[in-house]
This record gives C-alpha cells, structure tokens and sequence, in this order.
C-alpha cells in the first residue's frame, strides 16, 4: 500500500530554524550545530521560501521570531524532539547515559558550562546534555529529565527545589564611573548612561528606590532584551548595566566589568532546579541534580568579585 506523499521542508533548513529560535543569537545557533552564522542564515531563508512565510523578523538586526514563525515553532518542536527520542532508543547501546537539562542561555554560557570539566571528571559514564532556550519547555512532552528555571520556585506540574538566589548591582566598564570620594546620589548620575534590560524594565527605578535616591533620568537609556548583551554594552564602555548575580559574576572575576557602588542586593527571585511531578528519576538524573546542588553550594559561599 502506498502512503500518501509528505509535503515535508529540507530537514536542514528545519534544523537551522529550530536551533535559530532557540538561542539568543546566531552565533550560538551556527556553535551549536556546528556551521557558519551564513549557514544557518541561508537555510532559514530555505524554509522561509518553502513555507511561503516570514518566520524570523531580521529588521532591527537580530533575528526575532515573528506570530507564524512562533506559532510553527511550537508545532513542529515536540515532532523534533520525538525524532530525536526515537534515535536515541535504536541506536547501539553505548554503555553510556544521556540527561538532558533545559536552562536559560546566559546561565549556561557564564556559570554552568565553565564547570562542566569537572562533572565530567566525576561522571565519565554520562552525557549531560544541554538544552538552552528562553521559553519555557515542558519536560514530560519533550522528554527532559531536568530544568533551571527563573522564578519564584512555582511551577504547576513541577517539583522546584533552590539551588541560586539572584541578586543585582550595577557594572560597567573599568574606570566608566568615579565617584572621586561622593556617596551614590542623583549628581552621580549626571552624564552617565544607563543600559535597560527590557525584560526587567523597572530595574533601575527599583534600585534607586531602595537607596532613597531620585531614580537616573531615562533620557538616554538603551534597552536590550538580554542580560548578556546589556552586559556586552556595559563592557564597551557605553554605560552602566544592571547585572545580576550569577551570570555577572564571571564578568567581574575577570575584570571585564566592575561594580562601582559596592555589593549586590537580593532581587527577590532565584533559580530552582525542577523536575516533573510524580516522575521516578533515573539514577543518572539524580547525580546530576546532586552535583548541580553542590556546585550552587559552593557558589553561595563565594562572594561576587567587584
């Protein structure tokens, strides 16, 4: 019997798109399969004209998801992911085990993946895979073991366990602001810039807020849609960023960036390592949640580098 012909796209060009709309950048799209920003750039266009639609807006210079290309994304996501499950339960048994941890980009490229020599030092027997993305993934449909989510710690569905507090202060570039002896008031400010992270919009009201201080004029702000590029902007010298402790924190350590008003303050979120509910764990799985538990440990004793 013959099967009806699939109208499917070139599996390349969905390939480049899912990993476009999954990372903040193409760069880290072309790093994570492997090929050039060009690369992934001319396979999206590939589906775009096969689809006959725009799923990636490139007008303001970063490539954003557009309505249908966020609607076809999550339509064609679990269908890719059950690809991928399907593959890895056929494949020859490599005496090795596979986790999977979904996290947000900024967190894995400045605190978790400078660390992962020594879970593989630890763990040679597993592959921990990582799975960055800003949306929120479920981990039953998509069939990942773990998560490190932002938040307040409640997730339905999901059992949340803390494993980072967050906390800001503002950073820039070395030498972008003296104080030449001055306490932190409005008159600081003056012929400062400030960078906004678009995704917490009030930062700076807040943290002037909270030191009885007039709020920086927004005169001349500069809004980002994420941290890492906020802190980018920051260490060019082009104003003062509000980074957030602990994807600031390698910045500080080396010295790319400082923080001129002193310590950081609690935001009132925090990371949590999650899991599905009612959901038996591997034992792969459960040494990665303790070694995740046990990194952040010793992360908390550390104070941030200023």
């Amino acid at each position: 019997m013959v099967g009806p012909r699939l109208r499917l796209p070139p599996f390349a060009a969905l390939r480049a798109f899912y990993a476009a709309a999954t990372h903040e950048r193409f760069r880290d799209a072309a790093a994570s399969l492997g090929v050039t920003e060009s690369a992934i750039s001319h396979q999206v266009k590939r589906l775009e004209v096969h689809v006959r639609a725009v799923l990636l807006d490139r007008s303001s210079g970063r490539a954003r998801l557009t309505d249908t290309g966020a609607r076809y994304l999550r339509q064609i996501e679990p269908a890719l992911l059950q690809i991928q499950a399907a593959t890895d339960e056929i494949l020859p048994a490599s005496g090795r085990s596979l986790v999977r941890l979904t996290l947000p980009p900024s967190l894995a490229a400045n605190w978790l993946i400078p660390l992962l020599g020594g879970f593989e030092r630890a763990h040679p027997q597993i592959d921990l895979q990582l799975l960055t993305s800003t949306r929120v993934v479920d981990l039953r449909r998509d069939q990942v073991d773990l998560a490190i989510r932002h938040g307040k710690g409640e997730w339905p569905g999901l059992t949340a366990t803390f494993l980072l507090e967050e906390a800001a202060m503002p950073v820039c570039a070395p030498g972008y602001v003296d104080l030449n002896g001055r306490a932190i008031s409005a008159d600081v400010f003056s012929g400062l810039r400030f960078i906004v992270n678009a995704n917490f919009p009030a930062e700076w009201e807040e943290w002037a807020r909270a030191r009885n201080i007039a709020p920086p004029s927004t005169a001349d702000t500069v809004s980002l849609e994420a941290q890492e590029q906020a802190l980018q902007l920051a260490e060019r010298g082009h104003g003062l960023a509000m980074g957030r402790r602990p994807v600031v924190d390698e910045w500080l350590a080396s010295g790319r960036l400082e923080a001129p008003f002193g310590d950081a303050d609690p935001t009132g979120a925090a990371y949590y390592l999650c899991r599905a509910q009612d959901h038996t764990q591997s034992a792969p799985a459960r040494k990665v949640e303790r070694w995740l538990a046990e990194i952040a440990a010793r992360w908390r004793e550390q104070p941030a580098s200023s």
